[in-house]
Formats: C-alpha cells, structure tokens, sequence
C-alpha cells in the first residue's frame, strides 16, 4: 500500500489531479503536479498545492515530468498528448486517475459509464447505499475525486464511482466491484480519431479485469449494450424497460421488478420513483441491481426512490413563470440527451440549442423536435447550423444569450409550456463548464422571476 519515496508525476490540477497529489503524499510517493495551463483556475490550484507542500509546475511541462516512476493523467488530458507520447516512448508507465486511485482504494466500489446518464445513475446509487444505511459517497466526474475519496475509505465504505471513456483509456487493474454500463451513443469521437469502435471499445474496458466475484450491468434496451458480449468472467445482471428480465431488473404491468434465476427479490410501482422519464426509469432500474448486491433492504430502497431529487443541471426543474415551467438541461451536451429530455414532456416545449458542436447528426431528434417543440432558441457557435437544419420543421429564433432565450420564451410561451435548456452542444464557446451554463440559465430564470 505505500509508495515508498517513489516518484510520480501527475498531469493536471484540477479535482483529480489534486486528489493524486494528496494520495501520493499520503502512501510516501513525491508528486509533482504539472498543467499546460496558466489560467485563473490553475493559479488557485497551484496555491493549495504549495499549501500541501506539493512540487509544481505551470503553463507548460518542463523536462521535469519525465523524472518519473509513474505518470498519472486527469480525464482531461489526451492520449496523444505530446508529454503521454513522450513518456511512453521513455518506458514510463502512464495510467489514469482511476486506475491509480483504484490500486489503493479498499471500498466496495460500483463504477458507472455510459454516453448518458452517468451522474444522475451514480447519484441514485450512491442515495440508495446511504438510504440503506451504507457509508457512501458519490465520486470520480461527480463530487470528490476517486484518488481523494482512497485517502480515507476503508473496506466498510461505499462508493459510486462515475466514470468516462477517458479514464478507462488509462487502466490497467482496475476492477469494480459492480460494473454498470448505460448505453453507448456516439460522442467524443474527436478524441478516438472518429473512430465509434474506439469510443465502445473504450467503454466496454470497465469489464476487463472483473471475476466471477463482480457483477456487470449492462443495459438490455441499448442496441450496442444489449448484444455485444461481454469478455470476463463477471455475473451478468441485465436491466430493461420494456419488459421483464430473468436476471436483473425490468419493467413489468407498471412495475420495476428485480429478480434473479428468475425468482422476485424486489417489486415496487413505477411511482415510486420520484424522477421522471423513461430514462430515468432505467437509471433506477440500474440502481437497484447495484443496491440489491450491496445488500440493501427493499424497504430502503424504495424509500430512496422515492426521496432522490433531480441533479442538478440534468433535467433540474427551476420553477414557473406565467405558468411556464423552466428545466435546466445544461448537462445534455449530444443529441442522445437531448432525445431524452424531450421524450420527458408532454407539453409543447420551448427548446434552447446550441453552443460548440461535435459533430452532431440532428437526425436523431428530428421527428421529436416536429412533434414536441414549439420554437427552437439557437444560440452560440453552433446557431447558424441549428438553425439551417431546423427551420423547415419548427420556427427558429437565433439569440445571443441565455437571458434572451428566457426573455423569449416568456414572450413567445403560454401556460403550460416548458422552457427547455437542453443544447446538445459542449458549452465552451460561450462558458468554461456545462456547470457555469446552466447556472447563467438559472440566474436568468431568477432575474426574470423577481
């Protein structure tokens, strides 16, 4: 369990860097933290890390990081990044924040992927451990970083552990002891060479290094999830919605049921759920396949069922206006999400879009956007595009900035209308995070609201 005085490099200060850092030092390592970046974020970050008396070095890499036994990469750093390059080329092992993490981690460990729904799916899980009495923390993308939560669990603790394609680029051993895998959709494909075989097989590593001991949950709904084969030893539990699942989780007459060789451990009414939306639906059914092998009760369940609110940005309800209801869906960075959230309403809906494209096929969307939307809001880098596409279908309103869109739907909307941030796009050619675009769309929701 110790690092003994070796030397590790860890490239990247934010969350996940910073929580290497700290693990470093605790198991006796040398970290040094280095960041191509100089901007305001990385400046506050270099200062906690002289706090903890952590070697760094910003705005570029020196020769430095080579005087390595170990290179740890945050998600955010490419693989052909010319330092991982370089570093492999030496002979020096480079691995992820996870995979590190996860060496030194001694809790029972459920990690979830997938293109969609991995933070409102991770945030369930970990609400039904802790509704069931389990120590448990949400971590990796969302709350702490896996490396910080390592510092202090022990083998009695839990945690639910999301996890993207970039930080299974990076494992080696790393092996959950739960295994979920949601759906996989085209997405990130710039950093797979447009290569979609790349992106799955990316995603399908969660698996790789799991025995007959661990569980994978796939998602018996999805059309690459539900026939691919997975290539380990682990117990497979499936979850579906449209029916019922002799190992897993499914849908059956308005009711999730859970069973396993076929045998009922666990019924409840679809109501119980207080999220909405089929997928949401499936989240839950995911979620309770982890909770059951965790070991937690039905009654518990079902009570954090019933108790889990929305995250925030993932279909977050905001309040109404003139009787117009306001959803903040900053975290709908593809068009998947974006099919999600609009299947999730029956009422006519006023849709903001836009922001930097990744090469999105609005295809997949067209016939609900005809159907469900009223007028589409485009905005950012990609509106001109939005709007080119959807004009022959829907009425299109080109704006410069989410207080626009709110002042437009207030305008353009009436009683029972959904006001819907949902942008299929990344968020960086107006905000630094999908996080500080959805917040400017909830001040402007409260602006407008006073």
């Amino acid at each position: 369990m110790k690092l003994d005085g070796k030397k590790i490099t860890i490239l990247g200060m934010a969350r996940s860097g910073m929580g290497a850092a700290k693990l470093t030092k605790r198991l006796g390592g040398e970290p040094f933290v280095s960041d191509a970046s100089d901007s305001r974020k990385a400046r506050a970050a270099s200062e906690r890390l002289k706090e903890l008396g952590v070697a760094y070095e910003r705005g570029g890499h020196s020769e430095r990081i080579y005087d390595a036994d170990v290179v740890v990469l945050s998600p955010g750093v490419p693989s052909d990044a010319p330092p991982v390059v370089e570093a492999k080329r030496r002979g020096i092992p480079v691995i992820g924040e996870v995979e590190f993490a996860g060496r030194y981690c001694e809790a029972f460990v459920v990690a979830v992927t997938g293109t969609n729904g991995k933070t409102t799916a991770t945030s369930l899980v970990a609400h039904l451990l802790a509704t069931g009495g389990k120590p448990a923390r949400a971590a990796g993308n969302i709350g702490f970083a896996f490396s910080e939560t390592a510092l202090d669990a022990t083998a009695d603790d839990y945690v639910a552990l999301e996890v993207s394609s970039f930080q299974l680029d990076f494992i080696d051993r790393f092996r959950p002891n739960v295994g979920m895998l949601l759906n996989v959709t085209p997405d990130h494909l710039d950093r797979y060479e447009n290569d979609y075989e790349k992106y799955i097989a990316a995603k399908y590593r969660m698996f790789e290094n799991q025995t007959s001991d661990d569980l994978a949950v796939i998602n018996a709904d999805d059309p690459i999830v539900g026939t691919r084969p997975i290539d380990a030893p682990a117990t497979i539990r499936r979850f579906s919605t449209n029916g019922r699942v002799e190992d897993g989780c499914g849908f059956e007459n308005g009711e999730i049921v859970y069973r396993e060789g076929g045998e009922e451990r666990f019924r409840c009414s679809r109501n119980a759920l207080a999220l909405k939306g089929e997928h949401n639906l499936a989240n839950a059914a995911a979620a309770i396949v982890a909770a059951k092998r965790a070991g937690v009760s039905n009654d518990a369940i079902v009570k954090g069922l019933g108790t889990f609110v929305a995250v925030e940005h993932r279909l977050e309800p905001l309040g109404e206006i003139n009787g117009i209801q306001f959803v903040n869906d900053s975290k709908a960075t593809n068009v998947d999400a974006v099919r999600y959230a609009l299947g999730s309403f029956e009422s006519p809906i006023l849709l903001v879009l836009g922001g930097r494209d990744k090469g999105n096929d609005y295809d997949a969307i067209r016939d609900l956007v005809k159907r469900n939307v009223k007028k589409v809001y485009a905005i950012g880098e990609s509106a001109e595009l939005v709007e080119r596409y959807f004009k022959e279908i829907v009425e299109v309103e080109r704006l410069k900035s989410l207080e626009a869109c709110v002042t437009a739907a207030l305008k353009d909307g009436a009683p029972g209308d959904v006001a819907l941030l949902s942008p299929a796009c990344a968020s960086f050619d107006m905000f630094e995070s999908y996080e500080r675009r959805g917040e400017a769309f909830k001040n402007a929701f409260e602006r407008a609201k006073s």
